[in-house]
């Protein structure tokens, strides 16, 4: 029986070779570090105004006289509405932006949450900067049990 001796080969790296693989770690550090800045800052700026907000966030800034916009259609907004809120309709807001205010909040309003997404980023193109949708829309306002106006409640 014989035993393989293992080789106790050592591999010797030159300057340049070391120098290379420094300067790669020194890049792919600061490229971490920018990103992970502006993952901070994005972070931090959605939690000023998030691009969405569930119905009882939005509630709250209702009653803390945030601007409610509602972009449903004209017969949903007779159906029901909430109160407070302002109507425009999603096709109707381009043209309309002049009725809205710039200095405040709004928080966009529809039936479900899809067309506020819309008409959030109408908004944000337009300039506004504190802007968000209503994630569920006027459907998760009602089963939550916010009051609506005039129709159900």
């Amino acid at each position: 029986m014989s035993k393989k001796r293992k080789s106790s080969q050592t591999q010797t790296f030159s300057p340049m070779t070391i120098g290379a693989g420094l300067l790669a770690l020194v890049l792919i550090a600061a490229v971490f570090m920018l990103f992970s800045d502006r993952q901070e800052q994005a972070v931090g700026e959605a939690a000023v105004y998030p691009t969405e907000i569930n119905v009882r966030e939005a509630a709250a800034k209702r009653d803390a006289g945030v601007f409610l916009l509602d972009v449903r259609e004209p017969f949903e907004w007779a159906e029901s509405h909430i109160p407070g809120a302002t109507h425009i309709p999603l096709g109707e807001l381009q043209q309309r932006l002049d009725e809205l205010p710039a200095d405040q909040e709004v928080v966009v309003v529809c039936r479900s949450g899809n067309r506020s997404q819309t008409g959030r980023d109408i908004l944000l193109a337009a300039g506004w900067e504190q802007v968000t949708s209503m994630s569920g829309g006027i459907l998760d306002w009602q089963a939550a049990g916010y009051a609506t106006a005039p129709g159900r409640p």
